[in-house]
This record gives structure tokens, sequence and C-alpha cells, in this order.
């Protein structure tokens, strides 16, 4: 079975994700990591059975990678216009412990399987070879942690739990068959809407809010 690993906030800039979560969920997300592999880097948030939240953008200290960056960052223009419609909660992770299995078959949605970090792999995550979203975002992106349980007692815990998680789309018939196939426990809700757009319901110290 696949299970919600995380959900990903994808902003142009490392500081504008931050302060986009802080307006939402009044909570304050301390830096995370930096993922040399991918020239990138995250800040990071518990939500609760092991799910947690990441704010993930390029960083700019470090050298451009020799492939695709994950979650679409190479594409610039796509993230500003996304970030400035208010699409920010841009997409979310699976967690497998048989990612082969899953991407049989499937790899023109998910990509293929890369170990990260690559000088020394510690996990397996399917990125397409542009790396862009897995079906614009539609589908999650697939880890596989090889046995390992992410720690998260190194994840920040500020009291926020996720209650609910859905998704908008235009061809939600499509999503939703894809994710009762892959039965993904928490998977989002999914409804017909105009646009891909996700809503997080997350319950706060300062009672429920919602991340977009």
């Amino acid at each position: 079975m696949l299970k919600l690993d995380h959900l990903t906030v994808i902003a142009p800039t490392l500081s504008e994700g931050v302060e986009h979560v802080r307006a939402c969920l009044d909570l304050d997300v301390p830096f995370g990591q930096r993922h040399a592999s991918m020239g990138t880097h995250n800040h990071l948030l518990q939500l609760g059975d092991l799910i947690y939240l990441e704010i993930v953008a390029i960083d700019p200290d470090a050298e451009r990678p020799d492939r695709a960056r994950w979650f679409g960052l190479d594409d610039r223009l796509r993230v500003r216009r996304d970030w400035d419609a208010g699409r920010r909660l841009r997409g979310w992770v699976a967690r497998t412990d048989d990612i082969d299995r899953v991407l049989e078959g499937r790899e023109a949605i998910f990509g293929r399987k890369v170990g990260l970090p690559i000088d020394a792999p510690t996990f397996d995550f399917a990125i397409p070879d542009d790396g862009s979203l897995p079906m614009d975002g539609g589908a999650p992106s697939i880890i596989d942690r090889r046995g390992r349980p992410r720690a998260m007692d190194a994840i920040a815990d500020r009291g926020a739990r996720l209650k609910g998680f859905t998704l908008e789309h235009p061809e939600a018939a499509l999503i939703a068959a894809l994710l009762q196939d892959l039965a993904i426990d928490r998977a989002p809700v999914v409804t017909q809407g105009a646009v891909l757009r996700y809503r997080a319901q997350i319950e706060t110290p300062g009672g429920l809010k919602e991340l977009a």
C-alpha cells in the first residue's frame, strides 16, 4: 500500500513559501535541509501521523545539478505563474516500500527511479526526465525510503495536524481512477474543477485553517 508522505508548497523562493504558510496557518516553519543533488532547499513542518509539509524552492547558492530538478522547479516561469495565481500548495508525495512495482508500466506518469543523494543514496524518488510534476501535479510523486522511516524528530512540531486534503481538477474522474488503482492511503478527495487546485484543512493551535 502507498501512503501519503508529505504535501509540497512549491515556491519561487524559500522566503516567499515560508511567508505564505505563515499567512495561512499563523505558524513559522523552520528550515529543513539542502539537497545538493537537486540544487534545492526546504522548510519542514510535522502534520501528524508521520505526514509533514515541505516548502521547497531552488537554492540560489547551490550548484546546478547535472539533471533536471524535481517538482518542476526548473520551469521558473511556470512556478511563478502558478504562485501568482494562488496555486501554491502544488503537489504531494506518496510513500511506498516497492517503488519498482509502482513504476512498472507507469513511468510515463511518474518518471524513472533516482537514488538520492546521488553520491550515497538512502532513498529512491521517481522523477520524470524533464523534472516535471507527474500529470502536472494531478498525480503524486513517489518516494521509497528503503525501509527506513522518515526521522520525524528532525522535523519541527508546532501542533499542526492535517484534517482534510482535496484536489479540484478538470479531469477529476481520470485522476480519481488513478488514485484508486494505486490504493493510496489518505490520498486527496478529488472533485471537478476548472483548474488544478489543492486545498488542505489543517488544525493549528489557533484553530482550523486552510492552506492552498
